[in-house]
């Protein structure tokens, strides 16, 4: 990580300037914009879990939906 400081007798303006350049040099602009929406993927042991997880939200809305505590949904799914 770099440190920016204004030089003295330094306009704002110049500033700026100064810095967008040695950011555009430095090309860590494009590369935080490339991993902006990147997401990490899962482990095997947090697919597995979250795969558990899902099938126990599912079953337990077929119960529900037997039971008659939920209204089935009459609409399509695709």
């Amino acid at each position: 990580m770099t440190e920016f400081k204004r030089n003295k007798g330094e306009s704002f303006e110049s500033f700026l300037r100064r810095f967008n350049r040695s950011l555009i040099k430095s090309r860590k602009l494009v590369e935080v914009r490339k991993r902006q929406y990147h997401k990490k993927d899962k482990n095997r042991t947090q697919q597995k879990t979250s795969a558990l997880i899902g099938i126990k939200i599912k079953t337990k809305n077929e119960y529900l939906k037997k039971v008659g505590k939920i209204k089935e949904d009459t609409r399509n799914k695709w």
